[in-house]
């Protein structure tokens, strides 16, 4: 994400979406109330060349919209804040649209007030670094192929190996000759860190051997899983990632969620669920707050965020760090599993 202008003092903050992480990143950020100002398509009523009668056509059209509804769909990578268009040309009625997120979508976000927490996912999304972590699982006949991100991952590739059950070894090596130009395809695009290449019994040695000393190879590291089908959540799993994955934003998730269970275990400084985090939250008792986005969407959805937004607010004002994990990764489970809601606390506080 690019941050292109900054101006706090007319709650203005002008940015421009470059990777479909920033759409998520965003949806933490855009809430009902806000403004949007932005270039967005609309249906506008156009006159024949007789005049005689008029016909809709899509246009490209500047509006400032208030956003009453904030959607983000995760598997169709969608942002889209609906509302009432506030200013747009004189051609154009004053009545309800969407504004659609994509990459490249540049807007300006207008609030009364931002918080903390709220800068904090703007700066984080734009100081993001651009390599990305490839995985790779496979056998002799199938391979997938996807790529991480900060909601999950993205399958890039899905292919089959021309090969029967006893093949001879040179059709295989074909197949493993397939799997490393889509890799070196993909490194090139996403500017590749790391590749993991995970499969059952001997197959990533054997495709190794036919990598030979690539250069690819420098960035490869090794997994194991039971089969293809599944392999990428079975990896991301394995003892053996974790120094790859350390330096992505799962790994602080998993630390912070951890350590909130740690505390609730023993009975310490910790609070979960909405009520008893709010009455801390409330208190200004709360040191950081972790909040999954899954939780955050369904109050939305269910018209109900109003408590959690106040929970939010109030740990902001008192100094309090607001972290949101995403519920799609292991930490992100765990804490949706005590109501998507916890907090570390500064101190005690009687219920």
């Amino acid at each position: 994400m690019k941050i292109l202008k900054s101006n706090l003092k007319k709650g203005e903050v002008t940015v421009q979406v470059q990777t479909l992480d920033d759409l998520w990143y965003l949806s933490q950020v855009i809430e009902p109330g806000d403004l949007i100002k932005g270039r967005t398509f609309r249906k506008v009523q156009v006159k024949s060349k007789d005049e005689r009668a008029s016909e809709a056509a899509k246009r490209p059209i500047w509006v400032a919209l208030r956003a009453e509804k904030v959607e983000f769909h995760k598997y169709s990578n969608i942002l889209r804040a609906s509302g009432m268009i506030i200013e747009a040309p004189d051609d154009v009625p004053k009545a309800h649209h969407t504004f659609n997120f994509e990459e490249g979508t540049a807007a300006t976000i207008v609030k009364d007030k931002w918080f903390n927490y709220q800068l904090d996912r703007l700066r984080e999304a734009a100081s993001k670094k651009s390599f990305h972590t490839i995985i790779c699982v496979f056998d002799r006949e199938e391979a997938i192929i996807a790529v991480l991100q900060e909601q999950g991952y993205k399958v890039l590739a899905e292919i089959k190996g021309q090969v029967e059950k006893k093949a001879q070894k040179t059709e295989t090596k074909n197949f493993y000759r397939e799997i490393i130009g889509l890799l070196k395809e993909h490194d090139k695009k996403y500017k590749v860190e790391h590749i993991i290449l995970s499969s059952p019994s001997f197959w990533k040695e054997e495709l190794l051997k036919e990598l030979g000393n690539d250069d690819l190879k420098s960035k490869i590291v090794v997994a194991t899983c039971s089969s293809v089908k599944g392999g990428i959540n079975e990896t991301l799993k394995r003892a053996e990632l974790k120094e790859v994955l350390k330096q992505e934003r799962t790994a602080n998730e998993e630390r912070l969620v951890e350590q909130l269970f740690v505390e609730i275990s023993k009975a310490g400084l910790a609070a979960y669920g909405k009520k008893e985090v709010g009455q801390a939250a409330d208190a200004g008792a709360v040191k950081l707050l972790i909040v999954t986005d899954k939780l955050i969407l369904k109050a939305r959805q269910e018209d109900r965020f109003a408590a959690i937004e106040k929970i939010m607010k109030d740990t902001d004002k008192s100094k309090g760090d607001v972290y949101i994990v995403n519920s799609e990764n292991e930490p992100g489970k765990k804490l949706d599993a005590l109501g998507g809601i916890g907090a570390l606390l500064r101190y005690r506080i009687s219920w």
